[in-house]
């Protein structure tokens, strides 16, 4: 039987089961070759040394999976929009298939390529996959699209309710069904430049966090921690233990959603089942918390693919009047985790050290930056996008925007006091004597409050700032506009 050529484009799904597009190309053809382009026109994963190790390892067991099925993954570097159309008449492709992106640069980048092959014997085949619910799908009664949280959240429920995914679990990737493709289609001088490109990329890995970072790459891995994070209780314990960063209580899966070594559906899948599993009323309030935490990755992705301008700037426009300090020392000593606030500098070098930071220290750490230190948000996001090896535009502008009260939220200013934070949500000092060992002998009451003295900080330093009068500070100019 004579199949057709696919090429497959992997982007931000880096796993062969459950994956739409894939299914799809599967159904209609054995004879698939799959392509990964290192994008010359979107570094954000290769600037990051976190992201890149995190894409490197993910990538090599992809490339080993795609070579048990007969099949091979290639490997190009520079701009999509010349190499697709490249590659997919150089093997005489008769279809390409990819899933659906929602940042604006890749739908611009996907749109260029679907007209540069309009003439071509070529059809384009791509799917939602990123996403529990498609962004087209989902709408206020006005039939616009969501910009509050609260009200999304009970459509999209009423609206996944009704949605079947089960059936997704049971679609693997059936190794032994691929044609081999080692064949005179693909020529020796495209596979040895494949090689080279990927062999090059690994070589510059440099990413000291990797032995210490939570998230961990790869499909294996991403369906070991889901696994885990179910059988070792922590979901049914997630709503009690979620915002303590002592606690290990989360499920450290954000990096494999981004990258998209786990599907969407997966996860939420092993949460219904849960649900149905289960009679304990505080197991259930676990169980919808994480819900509503996967809710609000979709509620930024929504955000961001209906509204492209959150990416360069405020979606309140009266931010852009706002005038921020932007202090640039107290800024290098926010990002480096030497403010003399303990908790925050817990968080930064927790962030610098392993390319992942607790959630709730996420909310603290911008807050301090936007609100204590004057500086504008946008600094805090590509620190953020720099370093995080779970990295996401929409979910990281999402929620800076959130921290700054310059984004989509109802509530007009929202201030952490870090003293607090801390008071709630580390009382026992644990997580900051642990990433600041110098305050190992310090008094827990001294260390939420401050109040450490200059004999007792030895070679910590003073704080860059008191809260209280930066607070005030920051009302003022807030008032302004």
């Amino acid at each position: 039987m004579e199949y057709p050529r696919i090429l497959f484009w992997y982007r931000k799904d880096l796993r062969v089961n459950d994956n739409k597009a894939l299914i799809k190309a599967l159904a209609l053809s054995k004879a698939i070759t799959s392509i990964y382009i290192f994008d010359e026109n979107y570094p954000f994963d290769f600037n990051s040394k976190s992201r890149a190790w995190f894409l490197s390892e993910s990538l090599k067991e992809l490339n080993e999976n795609w070579e048990k099925a007969g099949s091979r993954l290639l490997f190009q570097k520079g701009s999509p929009t010349h190499l697709i159309p490249f590659i997919a008449k150089k093997i005489n492709a008769k279809y390409i298939f990819w899933n659906k992106p929602i940042e604006p640069y890749e739908i611009e980048r996907d749109e260029k390529i679907k007209a540069e092959l309009k003439t071509s014997n070529i059809e384009i085949i791509d799917l939602w996959d990123h996403l529990l619910i498609n962004p087209s799908e989902i709408s206020t009664g006005s039939n616009t699209p969501y910009t509050v949280y609260g009200p999304f959240f009970k459509k999209f429920k009423a609206k996944i309710d009704n949605l079947n995914f089960d059936n997704e679990e049971g679609k693997d990737f059936r190794f032994e069904k691929l044609k081999d493709l080692k064949d005179e289609l693909i020529d020796n001088q495209l596979i040895t430049k494949s090689k080279s490109i990927f062999n090059e990329f690994i070589k510059n890995i440099n990413f000291s966090g990797k032995v210490i970072c939570p998230c961990k790459p790869g499909e294996n891995s991403a369906k070991e921690l889901l696994n885990k994070f179910i059988s070792s209780q922590k979901l049914i314990n997630y709503a009690s233990q979620r915002d303590f960063p002592s606690i290990n209580g989360t499920s450290y899966l954000s990096a494999s959603l981004r990258f998209g070594t786990i599907s969407i559906r997966k996860a939420w899948v092993k949460t219904t089942q849960l649900n149905y599993s289960t009679r304990n009323e505080n197991s259930l309030l676990s169980i919808e918390t994480w819900q509503k935490e996967l809710a609000w990755r979709e509620f930024y992705q929504h955000c961001l693919y209906h509204f492209p301008e959150l990416e360069k700037g405020p979606y309140r426009k009266k931010w852009n009047n706002f005038q921020w300090h932007n202090n640039n020392e107290w800024f290098i000593r926010w990002s480096s985790g030497d403010t003399g606030i303990p908790i925050i500098d817990a968080s930064m070098r927790q962030l610098n050290q392993s390319g992942w930071m607790h959630n709730r220290c996420r909310m603290i750490v911008a807050s301090f930056l936007v609100k204590d230190l004057i500086c504008n948000w946008q600094l805090g996001e590509q620190k953020f996008m720099e370093h995080l090896v779970d990295g996401d535009l929409a979910a990281n502008n999402g929620g800076w925007q959130w921290s700054a009260s310059s984004g989509m939220d109802p509530k007009p200013l929202r201030i952490f006091n870090p003293h607090t934070q801390t008071q709630k949500f580390d009382p026992l000092c644990n997580y900051i004597k642990y990433w600041i060992p110098e305050l190992s002998k310090i008094n827990n009451s001294d260390i939420i409050t401050g109040d450490i003295s200059k004999s007792e900080r030895k070679n910590y330093p003073d704080p860059v700032i008191q809260h209280n009068s930066q607070q005030r500070l920051f009302k003022s100019l807030y008032a302004d506009i």
